[in-house]
C-alpha cells in the first residue's frame, strides 16, 4: 500500500519558502543528503499543491531546472487545484478534489511512496488524516518570513514518532511517522 510522505527543507525559523513563495534561498542548501536520496528512489508519484506547481524553482539556472528533485526523479505528478490550466503539461494530472488526487496518486505510485510537495497540500493531508510520514531537512539559515512548514491555526496537536535522523556532515534531516 502506498504511503504519503511530506518531504521538505526548512529554515531554522520554520519557513519552507521565502516571501511570495521564493525558493532561491534553497539553492545553496542542495547538498547531497543520504536520507533524501534514499527517499527519491522510493517515490512512485508526487502530490503537489498548486502554489508549489506555480512557484519558483530552487534549480533555476541549473541543470535539472523545472524537473522534480532537480531531475533526480521522474514520474506521474498530481496537482491539486481549483483552477486547472487549459493545457496540461506532459506527466501532470490536475485534480480539484484532495481525496480523488490522493487515490489517483496512490494508484500511480504502485506501492511506492507518494511524495507530498507544498505546505498547504501537506496541511490538507494532515487534516484529512492521510499523511503517513514527514521528512524535514533543516537548512542552516533563518529566512524571517515566508511560507511556514505548517499553518494550522487552532488545529489539534499531531503526534509524531522519529524513524531516522541524519548525521553530520549532511544537513540535519529527520524522518517522522504520523502516530494515529
Amino acid at each position: 500500500m502506498s504511503r504519503l510522505l511530506y518531504s521538505v527543507t526548512m529554515s531554522l525559523d520554520g519557513f519552507i519558502a521565502g516571501p511570495g513563495g521564493d525558493m532561491s534561498w534553497l539553492t545553496e542548501h542542495l547538498d547531497p543528503n543520504p536520507l533524501v536520496e534514499e527517499l527519491i528512489s522510493e517515490v512512485g508519484a508526487l502530490l503537489v499543491g498548486n502554489r508549489t506547481f506555480l512557484g519558483s524553482d530552487p534549480y533555476e539556472g541549473m541543470e535539472g531546472e523545472g524537473e522534480a528533485f532537480g531531475g533526480g526523479w521522474s514520474g506521474p505528478q498530481f496537482v491539486v487545484t481549483h483552477n486547472p490550466p487549459a493545457k496540461t503539461p506532459p506527466g501532470y494530472t490536475f485534480v480539484t478534489d484532495l481525496d480523488e488526487a490522493v487515490a489517483l496518486a496512490k494508484e500511480a505510485a504502485g506501492g511506492s511512496y507518494v511524495n507530498v510537495l507544498g505546505a498547504d497540500i501537506a496541511r490538507q493531508c494532515v487534516e484529512a488524516g492521510v499523511l503517513d510520514e514527514i521528512l524535514v531537512s533543516l537548512a542552516p539559515v533563518m529566512l524571517g518570513d515566508g511560507v511556514r512548514l505548517f499553518e494550522r491555526e487552532g488545529g489539534a496537536p499531531v503526534r509524531l514518532e522519529r524513524l531516522a535522523q541524519s548525521e553530520l556532515p549532511h544537513p540535519t534531516t529527520v524522518r517522522l511517522r504520523v502516530v494515529r
